[in-house]
């Protein structure tokens, strides 16, 4: 039997349940890795008796196992409204050339998403601030901060998302590249998100790993991203076959 998914969004699964089941003997589920995107015929999950048959009350006790809510699961996409702050010193005054909100546009239309507000300020952690409410009450759907996110005296923007009142999940993530990353959510649950730079200049990133939740709505937690330590190391290969490796996994 396989499992195949209905609609484009990110896969979702109980580790905790599958593995009950798969420790009971005589039958297996095995899956794809969760918290990836998927599109709509993509194979999920094969599950076989390892006998051929199975005894009723064996199947009986899986199903204890599994517990009541499915074990898999496709959270579809929405169709997002993003805002971008684009900050420092040196893009606001036109010293360097802004080649990160371009790298945003393209990663957000791999899931449809635009952005649909965009504005470029100096390291003033009080217009940041203001620019975020901003995008927020003008009903964008999640706002992304570049630039600022590192530890030099200059860099403003972790304190400029604090300072929303937004509940901060992490900042910080045990991925390379990626370890400035920054996570909160506002006080009606929408993203606001601090990106490194390595996002920028790097294929494959934090952001990879965490976009496709945030554009089906599925919550990032704190322990979700202490989790991607392991496999949290990209290789850079000279050919890139991401999803399809071992980053994030």
């Amino acid at each position: 039997i396989e499992l195949i998914a209905d609609c484009d969004g990110v896969l979702t699964i109980r580790r905790d349940g599958l593995k009950a089941v798969n420790s009971l003997g005589e039958m297996m589920i095995a899956t794809r890795h969760g918290g990836f995107p998927v599109r709509k015929g993509d194979k999920l999950a094969g599950t076989r008796i390892i006998p051929l048959v199975i005894k009723k009350d064996k199947m009986a006790a899986a199903q204890e196992a599994a517990g009541p809510a499915p074990l898999l699961d496709v959270h579809p996409f929405g169709q997002k409204k993003a805002g971008v702050v684009t900050t420092g010193n040196e893009v606001f005054h036109g010293r360097i050339e802004d080649t990160f909100t371009p790298v945003i546009e393209s990663k957000l239309a791999e899931y449809g998403a635009v952005m649909a507000m965009h504005t470029t300020l100096a390291d003033d952690p009080a217009a940041i601030t203001a620019a975020i409410q901003d995008m927020l009450d003008k009903g964008m759907d999640m706002v992304f901060c570049t630039g600022g996110m590192s530890v030099d005296p200059d860099d403003q923007t972790p304190l400029a998302i604090k300072n929303t009142g937004a509940r901060i999940v992490s900042y910080g993530a045990p991925v390379l590249p990626g370890a400035m990353f920054l996570l909160a959510y506002s006080g009606d649950n929408r993203p606001i998100v601090g990106l490194p730079g390595c996002v920028m200049y790097a294929k494959r990133t934090i952001f990879d790993l965490v976009l496709p939740s945030l554009m089906a709505d599925v919550p990032v937690t704190a322990d979700d991203l202490a989790g991607l330590g392991e496999g949290g190391l990209c290789l850079g290969c000279p050919v890139c076959t991401f999803p399809n490796c071992g980053f994030g996994k």
